[in-house]
Order: C-alpha cells, then sequence, then structure tokens
C-alpha cells in the first residue's frame, strides 16, 4: 500500500495549519468518503477524509463532488457534534497510519463539547469513526464492525473505542544506530537458531543479505515503514554485492529517517521499473520515468489518486449495463449480418423475373421432371443462352410462376430491408454511445443513464412501485470555465447531453461534438470569447469522447441555432449544419487545470 506511516506524517504536518480552525460544512458524497470544509487561516479549504477499503486517504481536494439529496445517518451526526466545531489538535498515533482530529464547540445546552474524529487508513479495515474522548464511547462509525465480522473490536454506536491491533514494531523516528544494529544482530541470532534446528521458514539472516530481504526485514521490524520505502533504503545503500553490511543499512535508513524526522518531504510521482505508477512524500531513486514532484503532499496524493476511487466504484456498478449493452450491440452486429445477406439475394429480385419470362415465353420447350434447361435470352443483345434451374416435381408453367413470387417477394422485402438496416446501424450507433457514455460516467451519471433505459424500454424500472421520480429533478451539469473566464458546460450522457444542449443553451451560443465519433455535448455559454477558449472547448469535446485516446481529432462546431434533434430520435441524438472543424489532441493536464464544478440543473 503506497499511502503509509510516513506519507500519513507529511499530511497531518500539513493539517497542522487547520488547528484553530472551524469546520464550517459536512458532506458525505457516498458510503466512504467524508468532506470537511475548513475555515482557517489559510482561507477555506476542503479535506477529503476517505475509508475506501482500496483507496483510504486524507489530503486536501480541490475537487467538486455531488452530495446526496439526502444526508446518510453518519453525515447528520458529524453535522450534529462537529460542524461549527473549532479544531484543537490533530496528530498521527506512533508512525501508525491513525488520524486523531480533536474539535470543540457548543452543544444545544451552550456548554462546551469536545470530540474526537478517528481516521483509520487501513486498507480494507479503514474507517471514520466519532466517539467521545472524555468517555472513549463510540457515537458511530462510516462503517459498522460487529462481533459477527470481528471477535477483537465492535465499532459500533455505544461500544467503547478498541484500537487496531498493536504491530509491536519499533518507531523508525527514535531508533538510533546501536539499536538499529543490534536489532540486526538479534534476528540474526535468532535466525542462526532457527537454521540449526531445520526450520523451513524465511531467514533475518540471509534477508540482511540481499536487497530484497533487507527490504522485507525493515517493514517487519518498523512501524509506518511500507515496501516502497523499504525497497528505496535497501537500493539507497549503493551495494551492488548479494551481501548487505549492516553499517550501509543504517547510513542509508538514517538519510530516509532523517528527512522525515525533520519535515522535510519533497512529495512525488512517477513510473517505477515495472512501469506502475507511485507515489511518495520522499525522492525515489527507484523512479524510473515521468517524475512529477508537488508542492504539497496533499497536490500530490490528489495527482496520483485522481478519480481511481470512483473509477473503481463505477466499474463495479456498471458491470450489469456494460454486460446488457455488449450483449445488445452483439445482436444488432449479428442482425446487421443477417440483413446485408437478405439484401444480396434481393437484389437479384429482377434476376427471378427474367427467368419466370423466359419460361412462360418457351414453355412448349420444357417438360416436367426436367431439372434445368438451355433457353435463348431475347433480352440480351447478344442473344446468348442462359441456363435455368428448374424443380422437376413442378410443371413448366408452375417452375415460371415460382420464381415471379421469388421476385415479387425480394421486391417489396427490399424497402423493407433497407428500413430496417437503417433502423439497426441508429441502434448499434446509439449503443455506441452508451458504451463511451459509460466509460467516462461518474456514480450520478450512471443513474441516469439506467433512467434513461428504462424510459426506452430497454430495463425494467428497480423502483419500488408507486415511487415516482420528482418533477424538479434534473440531470447533473458539468461546468468548466475557460482561461477567459467563460462558462462551458458538458454533458457525460443523453440526458444531460439534451438538458444542456436544448434546455441551457442560447441560439447564439456555440456548440461542439466530435465530428462522427460518439462523445459529449458541449456548450460555450457566450457569444464573445477568444481562440483560447475555443480550444479548451474542443479539448473538453474531445477528452469526453471515444477518441480520448487519439490524436488529431476533429471537433465541429457551430450555434446552436443550427443544431437541432429529429422527431422521433434516440435520445442524445442530434444533426446540425453550417458547421466548421478543428483537430485537437486530448490534454489530460489542460483538462484537470480548467476549473470545474457539478450542479443539479
Amino acid at each position: 500500500m503506497a499511502l503509509d506511516g510516513i506519507v500519513t506524517r507529511a499530511i497531518v504536518h500539513e493539517l497542522q495549519g487547520c488547528i484553530g480552525g472551524r469546520i464550517s460544512k459536512i458532506h458525505q458524497p457516498n458510503g466512504h468518503d467524508v468532506v470537511l470544509t475548513l475555515r482557517a487561516q489559510r482561507g477555506n479549504s476542503k479535506l477529503l477524509v476517505s475509508a475506501s477499503p482500496t483507496y483510504p486517504r486524507v489530503h486536501f481536494t480541490e475537487k467538486t463532488f455531488l452530495n446526496p439529496t439526502e444526508a446518510p445517518m453518519f453525515c447528520m451526526l458529524m453535522r450534529k457534534h462537529c460542524e461549527g466545531a473549532i479544531i484543537e489538535n490533530i496528530r498521527q498515533i506512533g508512525m501508525e497510519r491513525i488520524i486523531h482530529i480533536d474539535v470543540r464547540q457548543r452543544d444545544e445546552l451552550g456548554d462546551v463539547s469536545v470530540k474526537r474524529i478517528i481516521i483509520e487508513l487501513m486498507g480494507r479495515h479503514s474507517n471514520i469513526i466519532l466517539l467521545d474522548p472524555t468517555t472513549d464511547a463510540i457515537l458511530d462509525g462510516i462503517h459498522h464492525v460487529t462481533p459477527s465480522i470481528s471477535s477483537y473490536r465492535v465499532v459500533m454506536p455505544g461500544f467503547s473505542y478498541t484500537a487496531p491491533p498493536e504491530q509491536h514494531k519499533s518507531n523508525p523516528l527514535e531508533v538510533s544506530q546501536n539499536e538499529f544494529e543490534q536489532k540486526i544482530a538479534t534476528a540474526a541470532n535468532v535466525d542462526a537458531d532457527e537454521n540449526e534446528a531445520g526450520s523451513q521458514t524465511d531467514t533475518t539472516k540471509t534477508a540482511i543479505e540481499t536487497k530484497a530481504d533487507a527490504s522485507r526485514w525493515l517493514v517487519n521490524a518498523f512501524s509506518g515503514m511500507s515496501p516502497l520505502i523499504a525497497g528505496e533504503i535497501a537500493t539507497r545503500t549503493g551495494s551492488d554485492s548479494d551481501r548487505m553490511e549492516a553499517g550501509a543499512l543504517w547510513t542509508a535508513f538514517k538519510s530516509v529517517i532523517e528527512s522525515v524526522k525533520e519535515h522535510q518531504y519533497t512529495p512525488v510521482t512517477g513510473l517505477n521499473a515495472k512501469g506502475k505508477m507511485i507515489f511518495s512524500a520522499i525522492r525515489l531513486e527507484s523512479i524510473q520515468d515521468q517524475e512529477k514532484t508537488y508542492d504539497t503532499m496533499s497536490k500530490c496524493m490528489e495527482d496520483y489518486y485522481g478519480d481511481k476511487a470512483e473509477r473503481d466504484t463505477v466499474k463495479q456498478r456498471v458491470s450489469d449495463l456494460l454486460r446488457f449493452l455488449q450483449n445488445e450491440r452483439s445482436k444488432n452486429i449479428k442482425k446487421l449480418d443477417n440483413l446485408n445477406k437478405d439484401l444480396l439475394e434481393a437484389d437479384d429480385a429482377d434476376k427471378y423475373r427474367l427467368w419466370g419470362e423466359l419460361l412462360f415465353a418457351s414453355l412448349h420447350l420444357v417438360n416436367k421432371g426436367d431439372k434445368s434447361v438451355e433457353l435463348i435470352n431475347f433480352y440480351d443483345e447478344d442473344q446468348g443462352n442462359i441456363t435455368i434451374q428448374l424443380d422437376p416435381l413442378l410443371t413448366p408453367s408452375d417452375n415460371a410462376q415460382r420464381y415471379f413470387k421469388r421476385y415479387n417477394k425480394y421486391k417489396n422485402s427490399l424497402a423493407v430491408i433497407h428500413e430496417q438496416l437503417g433502423k439497426t446501424k441508429d441502434e448499434i450507433a446509439y449503443l455506441d454511445n452508451l458504451l463511451q457514455q459509460l466509460s467516462i460516467a461518474s456514480m450520478n451519471d450512471i443513474e441516469e443513464i439506467r433512467d434513461e433505459l428504462v424510459q426506452q424500454g430497454y430495463l425494467r424500472d428497480r423502483n419500488k412501485k408507486g415511487k415516482k421520480k420528482k418533477k424538479n429533478d434534473r440531470p447533473t451539469v458539468h461546468q468548466f470555465t475557460s482561461s477567459e473566464g467563460i462558462d462551458i458546460l458538458v454533458g457525460k450522457n443523453n440526458l444531460q447531453n439534451e438538458y444542456v444542449t436544448n434546455r441551457l443553451a442560447s441560439a447564439n451560443d456555440t456548440w461542439l461534438h466530435t465530428k462522427d465519433i460518439p462523445g459529449s455535448h458541449v456548450v460555450i455559454r457566450s457569444t464573445d470569447f477568444g481562440e483560447a477558449t475555443l480550444e479548451e472547448a474542443a479539448q473538453l469535446a474531445a477528452y469526453f469522447s471515444q477518441a480520448k485516446e487519439s490524436s488529431s481529432v476533429p471537433v465541429d462546431y457551430t450555434y446552436i441555432r443550427h443544431v437541432r434533434k429529429p422527431s422521433g430520435a434516440k435520445p442524445g441524438f442530434v444533426i446540425y449544419d453550417h458547421q466548421k472543424t478543428l483537430f485537437v489532441t486530448p490534454n489530460d493536464e489542460l483538462i484537470k487545470s480548467l476549473p470545474s464544478t457539478i450542479k443539479n440543473g
């Protein structure tokens, strides 16, 4: 896990500027995360506290979160006890991934009340717990732990708080060189005894002889030490031999720990030798490519995590929709193949008419029982012969009638086939569009896509009977601000696209969309803007499209008054004219640099 005790220490040091500040707002956008709006010396800031089992973390954030219309119970409790409270203390427990935030406010009676927010960043056991420090009684936790889940401790309202199990490791900030080397010697002696007894376990003596085993020993010996930092210490020994000297390991250990002890951090991200993105509070020699440093630990973590947590949650939530849409697309692709085969057959309709007429004109030359007949094609300029296959069980007249019936059948079916071909191609385009929208969807976007599929009759309504959607419910709107201060609206699904294009935009606003590529509707809400805004809007159109990873993506733009939805068309489908086209290559950094917000309507 990249978030270790050292990263936690760096974050807690960064949070010290909030002591004396006030918690002005509390939101809980989902089941794992709490966002605290803080008002301190540094001004207003948002602190993301996440107990995600996959990406637990704490850092300041610039992201905008769409909150549920009804706050969860844990959020309501946090608001009751912590909203408006003064932050008195923020500390890390040892070098563990545990943070305590003490807050003080006045209760309903005007008495001073102190509460403690405990943040445990323990992987799948991560939690956010609110308790009364005077009694250690838990008020609630964002994740409940019942006796049936854990026999060690319970996280439920009314129970006493029990800290996570101790690891019985040394604090790396407090160890001296003598203690460090004694630990190595002690571990080596223990291992030597185990080897004499024929133990099959990995030995620490062996562990100190190689970089890989030295790394494992450091992780097991010291709290807050991740494999990433332990590996960095082993790398800094500079030893290329198999044997790892204790003195060299201590020197490397001290070079890392001294900077941590003095709060001298260099937050960094980059790719390791395996091409995996990593991050750290200190500079890493193991970073091989794309190294990037940051002013603060929060900026580093915000960039590293990005929308990883949401994307993982979205992937789980969209799996059924994805499977359904892919199956529907496969059915339509197969239908398209069959229609094309029918079209090839139907295109031969004139051939059957010709055969029928030639047979009727030459009935005297054909006998019942013939399997074929060769006749002169008097419609041909060269009067060449043509061979016509016959059914020997039918009379010559019936054979001619059979070809006329086949001719009429295919002639009548041509119009139907062409109509079905058009509908099937439109259906595939619609499904491709939905699949593209799912690839960039947020949690709220998923529900809107699901609602659309219900409205279009693809899915059954999963809501309870009689539960109707509120009339004032509006699709989510993603609003960006260009470098020139102009608002740019982006629809990330069909409901949003229609709302942005048909409801919010004015006739003289500029509309953008990738040319012949599934993607978002983008609207520049101004008649007066420069090339920079147009370029940034085109970037947004390309970034939120199927061509996100491509270069030189064609983006059409025109006025809203030239955009219209055909009668009976699928949601989100429009036609437009008077367009111009420009080509852009999606730039992830540029998109992230644009201020953005999410709102309902």
